[in-house]
């Protein structure tokens, strides 16, 4: 029996009423949501190297049963969705028990994430990883007519699949701007530039936890997570603000600031 195996039979039915996390089943990775620890997929859960939003998955569920508790299985990223999420009235923590998941080396350095594990470790090993900052560098390298060539070349692969979207932990509108008419002209592939990746990096800052989840599933290869890695590293020196990194911290995209907050961002 896997570790994690013996950590949700531990949990279900004393923790919490139910455990989230991934299963292989005949090579294909899913969620799955253990209920009983005789439950017959309880054998094809896995730690694995698949990534998966589950927060998008608890916000139903805390809403469908908000007399129940879940447990879940976190990465680092997964645990600053969470923490995001939960400011955002999404779900809520008190609600969550997290079992931490620290990625392997191999993994952090491939992921280039700004801190692969999450505040208590329960499976693997911590390491550290520089965050990836090659595009961001070069394009910051450019003058700002060549800076805006790149990136429309850039954007001009984009097929509209909404991949980035509908992967990202941190979408859960019922309602998108990507898909108001008004906004985004429809049935025109590549989309407008630069209107619909603005409205999308706009909609990321102060929300991006930088997972890159949304770079991994783009299939025309988009360097997205640097374009939303610059709007985190903004929000850091505008705002002192990086998404997730704190349930302690207000986000203050969220409140009213004062008209010293205000002189201080036009420093």
């Amino acid at each position: 029996m896997s570790d994690l195996k013996a950590i949700v039979k531990e949990k279900v039915g004393k923790d919490a009423d139910a455990f989230l996390c991934l299963k292989n089943e005949e090579g294909t990775v899913l969620p799955v949501l253990i209920t009983d620890t005789d439950s017959p997929d309880l054998e094809l859960v896995e730690v694995g190297d698949s990534r998966y939003p589950l927060g998008k998955i608890l916000i139903d569920l805390q809403r469908e049963y908000p007399d129940r508790r879940f447990a879940v299985l976190v990465r680092g990223c997964d645990e600053r969705a969470l923490i995001e999420l939960s400011k955002l009235e999404q779900v809520d923590l008190e609600r969550l028990v997290m079992v931490g998941v620290a990625c392997s080396a191999e993994e952090a350095e491939r992921c280039g994430c700004p801190r692969p594990y999450p505040g208590e470790i329960a499976l693997g090993d911590k390491v550290e990883a520089a965050p990836g900052r090659k595009v961001i560098d070069e394009v910051e390298s450019l003058a700002d007519a060549e800076r805006m060539r790149w990136w429309r070349e850039q954007f001009s692969r984009c097929i509209k699949c909404y991949g980035c979207r509908n992967i990202c932990p941190m979408c859960f509108c019922k309602d998108c701007a990507l898909e108001d008419p008004h906004l985004v002209e429809p049935g025109v592939i590549p989309p407008e530039f630069p209107s619909f990746h603005i409205i999308r990096a706009l909609d990321m800052t102060g929300r991006c936890i930088d997972c890159g989840l949304c770079e991994e599933a783009c299939p025309a290869d988009i360097p997205l997570r640097s374009l939303y890695r610059k709007m985190q590293d903004i929000m850091e020196d505008k705002l002192e603000y990086r998404a997730g990194e704190s349930a302690g911290d207000r986000n203050p995209l969220s409140f009213l600031g004062t008209e010293q907050d205000i002189e201080k961002l036009e420093e």
